[in-house]
């Protein structure tokens, strides 16, 4: 067994330029939780499959737990802290999860909201049964997902309204 090797990050963080002496075997996750208390990034399955870990890098969503913490240099990195404007108010998205009760225990909430804001960054409207589908890789064992859908769709409707509304203005 080889000695870790050691190397240093360069990349921007919830809109921070940072970086960070990593050893290269390290997750994105495990990187974001022990170095930068970033706790909403979740372990859930370790794998890949349930979104608990869900991050934005470079405005695509990524699960954290598999993806190499040596990989996000020079890009840019967001998770669910990242989210909130610069006096703490909530985005349009978390609002909407609070406004719609999506949470129960919460666990998978900061990946869902990650998720969803890719959604919203994206400019598209979706149907009902297209937010399912781009939702399928977060992975809820309370709610049983109608008002997490519901809650993407107010966001997406709120944030489509403000776009008209500023265009008017």
């Amino acid at each position: 067994m080889s000695a870790p090797q050691y190397k240093t990050v360069n990349f921007t963080l919830n809109g921070v330029e940072t970086h960070k002496m990593i050893d290269v075997r390290s997750s994105l996750m495990d990187m974001l939780r022990d170095n930068y208390s970033l706790h909403s990034v979740k372990e859930g399955c370790a794998v890949g499959e349930c979104g608990a870990c869900t991050v934005l890098i470079d405005g695509e969503v990524f699960n954290a737990c598999i993806y190499l913490a040596v990989w996000v240099e020079g890009k840019e990195v967001i998770t669910t802290e990242g989210l909130t404007g610069p006096n703490g108010e909530l985005s349009e998205v978390q609002q909407a999860f609070v406004d719609e009760f999506a949470v129960q225990c919460g666990f998978c909430t900061p990946g869902f909201v990650v998720a969803a804001e890719a959604l919203i960054r994206s400019g598209k409207t979706y149907t009902r049964d297209q937010l399912r589908k781009n939702l399928a890789g977060n992975l809820c064992r309370c709610t049983g997902y109608e008002n997490i859908i519901n809650a993407v769709e107010t966001a997406l409707e709120r944030h489509h309204a403000a776009k008209v509304n500023a265009k008017v203005e």
